[in-house]
């Protein structure tokens, strides 16, 4: 420690050397986490007084907060005698209000803070976080619902984060506020992300009209995180009436973000495959707009690829709609698919892009689909947390993981088959649940 701070070796001769203000001494892992877990959720204060060393102010920050329990600090033998007060995690309440007085606030600043903080929490594995979490989201529910949600996808490299930029800057000027939720892919191997895409819009991130949420997958499939959802609601709450969703790149099968979105966009390449590669049944046939990016490129290319995927979007309209003469007229009245060109590096092509939007927004509002489709997305939405709760409780069972270990050998040795193991595991959970009824 003396040679790094004295910056002496390493990388630290290279820059400022950091300095070791506070540290402590724990017996246990658990007990350090423990204490990590209770000083996540004090104030910006209590933390500098804590650096400080300064105990006689964190008892002061203590007693002054609306909703506190004391604990004594001997669970923490490093610290000295003292009592240590934190924000009571089984009631949530003092934290719920204070997040929903600065979502809802008017000074830019400390909304974007208590939005991010939001989106922290919604985002947290702990059981208090999510009781928490459902807390916030149902007094924010009836401020929700005013906003376009738009999903963009398409294949890694596609153009996503710059067209979003462009597209992002050209809605501020006509008076809009975005906010943007990107996902970004989880390593397979570490289970990190680089978050990387904010970085690519360097100009709409720092847009006090803009606000732009990176988040990592975590393993979610179709392209988007597990409360990408939720944090929609919290953008929306907050004042912003244009909320889009950048996907991980994606294949053919990655539709998650068409079942969250008002609007499902697909962004295409020139020379991105043939006639038979646009009529793959997946993630094509639920686009609402395609669009050919980079057509600046290669201009041949970017109209036959148009041409290609028109052809293609007409039959997949055609097969979906199959009707009589009666309904010929109620389908001149829904929307059809369009294919547009643009190159978002050039800035053209945007204003006929959000032409085509708006034109999607008023046809499926005075039809009814749009509210139509928030409602099944909402029921969608209720019926994945139940499917999520219930794995979540399966791994959590102690009759399950009292069983677990025995049968992860006997799979891995061929003593028996996988799938008489699942469905042991199964039977001793729901033996513990129908038990658990009576």
């Amino acid at each position: 420690m003396q040679q790094h701070y004295a910056g002496d070796i390493g990388y630290t001769s290279t820059r400022k050397p950091v300095e070791l203000v506070w540290q402590g001494e724990f017996e246990t892992r658990e007990g350090a986490i423990a204490f990590e877990q209770q000083i996540k959720g004090w104030s910006r204060a209590k933390k500098e007084a804590l650096i400080r060393g300064d105990w006689d102010e964190i008892k002061v920050l203590a007693r002054s907060a609306s909703t506190v329990r004391a604990e004594p600090v001997e669970a923490f033998p490093h610290i000295q005698g003292t009592q240590v007060s934190e924000t009571s995690p089984s009631t949530g309440s003092g934290r719920t209000d204070g997040a929903l007085q600065g979502i809802l606030g008017e000074d830019a600043a400390t909304q974007r803070r208590a939005i991010a903080k939001a989106i922290t929490l919604l985002e947290s594995t702990r059981a208090d976080h999510r009781a928490q979490g459902d807390e916030l989201l149902t007094a924010l529910l009836p401020l929700t619902g005013k906003a376009f949600r738009l999903g963009i996808s398409g294949v890694p490299g596609v153009g996503k984060s710059t067209f979003i930029e462009v597209l992002g800057l050209y809605l501020i000027v006509q008076g809009h506020r975005v906010a943007v939720l990107t996902i970004d892919p989880s390593s397979s191997v570490s289970g990190g992300s680089i978050l990387g895409d904010k970085t690519r819009m360097e100009q709409l991130s720092v847009h006090e009209r803009a606000y732009i949420r990176p988040s990592p997958s975590s393993g979610t499939l179709g392209g988007v995180a597990e409360k990408t959802r939720e944090a929609m609601l919290v953008c929306e709450a907050a004042g912003y009436d244009i909320v889009i969703v950048e996907t991980v790149g994606v294949g053919q099968s990655e539709t998650a973000v068409a079942n969250m979105t008002d609007m499902f966009v697909l962004m295409q390449l020139p020379n991105a495959g043939d006639d038979l590669q646009a009529i793959k049944k997946g993630v094509m046939e639920l686009a609402d707009l395609v669009i050919i990016n980079k057509a600046d490129i290669d201009a041949d290319a970017a109209m036959r690829a148009q041409a290609q995927i028109s052809s293609a979007m007409r039959l997949f309209g055609l097969v979906n709609n199959a009707m009589g003469s009666a309904q010929a007229a109620e389908f001149d009245r829904q929307w059809h698919p369009q294919v547009l060109q643009l190159s978002a590096l050039h800035n053209t092509g945007v204003d006929a892009f959000w032409t085509a939007v708006t034109q999607f927004r008023t046809i499926q509002t005075s039809n009814g689909r749009l509210a139509a489709r928030r409602q099944q997305q909402s029921l969608a939405w209720m019926w994945e947390r139940i499917d999520a709760a219930l794995k979540l409780a399966f791994r959590q069972d102690p009759a399950v993981s009292a069983l677990l270990p025995a049968l992860l050998a006997d799979v891995a040795e061929g003593r028996i088959p996988a799938s008489t193991a699942a469905r042991n595991l199964l039977s001793a959970h729901a033996g513990r649940a129908q038990a658990a009824i009576k």
